[in-house]
């Protein structure tokens, strides 16, 4: 007798659990529920109905599955099993019968707008139920292993390079994608499969020019970052074009001019110029495959490409000899020193230089983070480390920019037009020249997954001390036009937290004899590299990061604790002086609440207006605003105070949360010195609600004194739904209650407390 099912998920898990011992026991259903659809099991993609009632609309949305499997490069199964549930009944198509619709993009759902399609005959029906042939023939099906062929496009090179990179952890773009033209011939994978010889065709083109808008992104993912090369929208471009046309307007009647890029990647900056511009254009590219094509579109509009030809010699492991921009051999490229020592000839730099960071988790991971800073050694780095000092030769694009003014830039009526985070002007004070225009624009279409801010400045070479630059902005909206402009402003930064707010006093009794905690508040494991003394004294209330000008990473960069944070970049709270460290705390948490991408990377982190605060304190004009900072501090969830016993056998209690069960903390004793107004009431209501459901739990401590955040992590549990798959709280109340309290959070920092962070410069 056929069973019936009420629920789909149901119906699904008793088919796995019976199938699968039969096929493979060793798979799990995390092998099986992959890329949103019901199943993929072997060479079978699977698609689940309580009951099939049209079957095209049923095999047009697995259709769609496999069309993001093949954008993922995901192999695609060659059965498509279309199962019926309370008939027990499955249809078998092929995949290689609907390559046609399965290499398209669909936008939206794969469930959705399905009505309309027309399949052709199904290969086979199976009443797997009933008739033990059938499902015999169901078991055989199960245990193929065969896979459709796809063609390589533009629309999925990335998602199989990617898994290439991952199978092949050694190998680089030439043993991906490869190229048969020019004088090194290295097929590639693409060209003549082996790897994946089982899931793709050879791909025909001679050349890579197809792909020229993505070959950022297929190198492997070490190289990306060792490159730091990134696409350029075009919108994006044709603004920044605006810029290289004010410039070339600045060219003194009579003179010749150039324009130098010296990372061209593709050369999608100078497409969109006009031939006669592009007469003046002088381009370069570090890696092959971008020359290759830079070579194929350019080659015969641009004054020059260095090296103008490929050579025998052209490759070197990847990269393009002779055109490495931050060697003394570029530097001295004598078709460009021509241009440089001719009184008579404008430059022009247009360019997005690189950026790299060494210590991201691919090079840790990897253990390249050392080998992979090469460039550190380069001639110009070298150079630039004689006159600039700090970490500001950390940056690749660093080099780039101090280079242009110091090598190519000669005459007032030069110009650099370029792309790069304003952190080099705006904190980290790189130049010091007149600026003329510029752009914001977002840094998510640079294909990236981070809305920030980055600025397409045009610069004179003219030496200039100033403040404050205003620029433009425009996202890019989804008809790939540009939004409405929005005015900016970027004022620079002179002074760190660390150096103005810090708490640099000793205690009066301490030792060294304390615990570490980390970033989850907890105490630090015994194995960690601690970069701090675990100082303890009674005088002691907690540790304060603040760390950093800008916004990366701004939950590593913001911690309050207990105690020290084992990496350390913090100060010592003292409870006598530690409602004035509090604006650090606040403002280090701006970006959580403004994500705007015009606020990322623009709005910083400043002591510039430590002298007016400490002043203000002390006459008492800020009591109000640091009760305030107190109040957003007991409810923020950054706030990682926990209440525990360490393993040097003392109590750490939290003091800046508003839980007196076991007597009254720092913060309560402090907060009742405050206005009490219509927001600052309902948070405190919201907070009685959230500590009685709190109480209620079953993991509640009755002697502990709770924070947001310990409530949160150690109270507010979950439960796997096994008919769902969803992981639903155990205390509904809870987890509504933090939900709620931390949107009103939000809204009490922007009213109450930006504000005053931005007029006493901790945000600028």
């Amino acid at each position: 007798m056929i069973k019936k099912f009420n629920v789909e998920l149901e119906g699904q898990l008793e088919f796995y659990e019976q199938y699968l011992k039969v096929v493979n026991p060793n798979l799990t259903y995390e092998d099986i529920f992959r890329n949103n659809s019901d199943g993929i099991l072997n060479a079978n993609l699977l698609e689940f109905k309580l009951n099939i009632t049209d079957l095209n609309a049923c095999l047009f949305q697995a259709i769609k599955y496999l069309s993001s499997m093949r954008i993922k490069g995901e192999p695609i199964p060659s059965n498509i099993l279309l199962v019926s549930l309370n008939t027990a009944t499955i249809y078998l198509y092929k995949s290689e019968d609907y390559l046609d619709e399965i290499e398209k993009v669909y936008i939206g759902g794969a469930s959705r707008k399905n009505v309309g399609f027309f399949a052709k005959d199904y290969v086979s029906k199976l009443e797997y139920g009933e008739n033990q042939s059938d499902e015999f023939s169901l078991i055989q099906l199960l245990r193929e292993n065969k896979y459709t062929k796809i063609h390589i496009d533009e629309n999925c090179i990335v998602g199989w390079a990617e898994k290439y990179y991952r199978e092949n952890p050694q190998a680089r773009k030439a043993d991906f994608i490869g190229d048969t033209t020019g004088k090194v011939r290295i097929i590639g994978e693409i060209r003549e499969p082996d790897k994946f010889k089982e899931y793709i065709y050879p791909y025909a083109g001679k050349n890579n020019v197809r792909f020229q808008y993505l070959m950022d992104r297929l190198n492997d993912a070490l190289q990306k970052k060792n490159l730091g090369a990134f696409y350029t929208p075009e919108p994006y471009v044709d603004k920044s074009i605006e810029l290289v046309r004010q410039a070339i307007a600045r060219v003194p009647q009579g003179n010749d001019y150039i324009i130098l890029d010296r990372c061209a990647g593709t050369g999608n900056l100078e497409k969109r110029l006009t031939d006669e511009e592009l007469s003046h254009c002088i381009v370069s590219t570090i890696e092959y495959y971008e020359y290759k094509v830079l070579l194929e579109l350019l080659g015969s509009k641009v004054r020059y490409i260095i090296p103008p030809t490929e050579k025998e010699d052209t490759f070197n492991m990847g990269l393009v000899r002779g055109a490495d921009a931050l060697s003394e051999e570029y530097i001295n490229n004598p078709v460009i020193k021509q241009y440089i020592d001719n009184p008579k000839c404008t430059v022009i730099l247009f360019e997005n230089p690189p950026y790299v960071e060494t210590t991201s988790l691919e090079h840790q991971r990897t253990k390249q983070s050392v080998t992979s800073s090469a460039w550190k050694n380069t001639f110009v780095v070298k150079e630039m480390k004689k006159e600039v000092k700090g970490a500001v030769s950390n940056d690749l694009s660093n080099a780039f920019i101090w280079s242009a003014f110091k090598y190519y830039l000669r005459q007032p009526t030069d110009s650099y037009v370029v792309y790069s985070p304003v952190k080099y002007w705006k904190s980290q004070h790189l130049i010091n020249k007149e600026f003329l225009s510029g752009f914001a624009f977002n840094r998510r279409h640079f294909h990236t997954h981070i809305d920030a801010c980055i600025m397409c400045a045009l610069w004179s070479n003219v030496d200039a001390n100033i403040e404050a630059i205003k620029i433009t902005g425009y996202d890019i909206m989804a008809n790939n036009r540009l939004s409405l402009p929005v005015e900016l402003s970027i004022v620079r930064v002179h002074e760190l937290f660390s150096t103005k707010y810090y708490n640099k006093e000793n205690f009066e009794e301490f030792s060294y004899d304390g615990i570490l905690t980390g970033l989850n508040g907890l105490e630090a494991d015994s194995d960690v590299k601690c970069r701090i003394k675990p100082l303890y004294s009674k005088e002691m209330l907690g540790y304060l990061v603040a760390d950093s000008v800008g916004f990366d990473n701004p939950d590593a960069k913001s911690s309050l604790l207990v105690a020290g944070r084992y990496n350390g970049n913090g100060c010592y709270l003292k409870r006598d002086d530690y409602l004035s460290k509090l604006p650090m705390f606040c403002a280090s948490r701006y970006i959580l609440y403004n994500r705007e991408w015009t606020e990322r990377a623009r709005i910083m982190k400043s002591a510039d207006g430590a002298d007016k605060f400490f002043n203000d304190v002390k006459n008492g004009k800020l009591n109000q605003f640091l009760l305030k900072c107190l109040v957003f501090t007991c409810f923020e969830m950054q706030n990682h105070m926990r209440t525990f016993i360490g393993s040097d056998n003392r109590f750490y209690r939290n003091e800046l949360c508003l839980d007196i069960t076991n007597g009254e903390t720092i913060a309560s004793k402090d907060l009742k010195k405050i206005k009490i107004g219509e927001k600052e009431n309902e948070l405190f209501e919201m907070w009685k609600a959230l500590l009685k459901w709190a109480k209620k739990t079953k993991n509640y401590n009755p002697t502990f004194t709770y924070g947001v955040y310990q409530i949160f992590a150690e109270l507010n549990t979950f439960t796997r739904d096994e008919e769902t798959g969803e992981n639903k709280p155990d205390y509904p109340e809870l987890n509504g209650a933090l939900k709620s309290l931390k949107q009103k959070v939000k809204e009490y920092y922007i009213t109450e407390i930006v504000p005053t962070l931005f007029e006493y410069e901790f945000l600028k």
